[in-house]
């Protein structure tokens, strides 16, 4: 049984760069289907987390980053699915509603990943109230969410606000990271221009996008890294993955991959048994298991 926690603000007053007047939030429904929820949030002018907590906690937790190219979030099928699976593992989850860069913000570059790291260090913050080992936190992020995920995990130290309190103190460092269909380089010749171009912002110079490319910025000290990704993705291609892979290999850094023949792009946890990427929840939580983060 999942129940819903608080909803948590992510920063004390307005969020960094905001602008004169906020963006408004805004819901669409773009499922047909009356038996499941496919909502599109944009106008994300108070980020914030939500939280799902499991009947049983194990320790864990993962903070979930929904996908939508940097122009909306895929709130279902990237963060609430996502979470019903893991909840029911013992996982607390936190779905991170993050801003959207063409929204109004300064340093446009930046927001999602100053969310992104304030979000992190929120979770590890309370993790006594929620019942968790901070030493076992995870995010996993889907398409642009896996390039916000990856981001984090490879920029986590790097200073992209102004610290506003004792929060800002703890360390934005995931444990894991897991990155599935992710956007993962922003340069040619296979990035994903729609996520490109709202971060970054149109006709952005290449310096910017070889800076912003998750590759690039692999280290000694990043997390263990999992990637998903599908040899028929026609919306982000699998080498993006692919760059990822032989970037955690050449620093020698811990990573698995898994390509599948048939997926598509923005699969979620909805594919039918005969599909081969239906199977990667159950890859990635092994994986976590085997790096320490989730229970036996």
């Amino acid at each position: 049984m999942t129940t819903s926690g608080p909803t948590i603000p992510l920063w004390p007053g307005k969020a960094p760069g905001a602008p004169a007047r906020l963006p408004e939030r805004k819901v669409a429904q773009g499922s047909t289907d009356p038996s499941f929820d496919e909502r599109i949030v944009t106008g994300v002018g108070t980020p914030w987390l939500e939280v799902r907590q499991p009947a049983y906690r194990n320790g864990s937790a993962v903070l979930l980053i929904p996908g939508g190219g940097y122009g909306f979030l895929a709130w279902d099928n990237e963060g609430e699915e996502q979470a019903r699976w893991l909840t029911q593992r013992g996982v607390t989850c936190f779905i991170l509603s993050y801003r959207l860069p063409a929204e109004g913000w300064a340093k446009r570059a930046l927001v999602p990943l100053q969310d992104a790291q304030r979000a992190m260090r929120i979770i590890r913050s309370r993790a006594s109230e929620f019942a968790l080992d901070p030493q076992r936190v995870a995010v996993l992020g889907f398409s642009a969410g896996g390039h916000l995920g990856g981001s984090l995990a490879t920029r986590f130290a790097e200073e992209t606000y102004a610290p506003r309190d004792a929060i800002d103190e703890v360390s934005a460092r995931p444990d894991l990271a897991g990155l599935i269909y992710p956007v993962i380089s922003l340069a040619e010749p296979f990035t994903h221009a729609g996520s490109r171009d709202n971060l970054l912002g149109q006709g952005a110079p290449a310096k910017d996008a070889e800076y912003a490319s998750v590759e690039n910025r692999v280290g000694a000290d990043t997390p263990p890294v999992f990637l998903t990704a599908a040899s028929d993705d026609g919306l982000v291609p699998i080498q993006n993955s692919l760059a990822m892979y032989s970037a955690m290999l050449a620093e020698q850094r811990p990573c698995e991959f898994h390509g599948f023949d048939k997926g598509g792009h923005g699969f979620g946890v909805r594919l039918d048994p005969a599909t081969p990427a239906h199977a990667w929840p159950d890859l990635f939580y092994a994986y976590g298991q085997r790096h320490g983060v989730f229970a036996a």
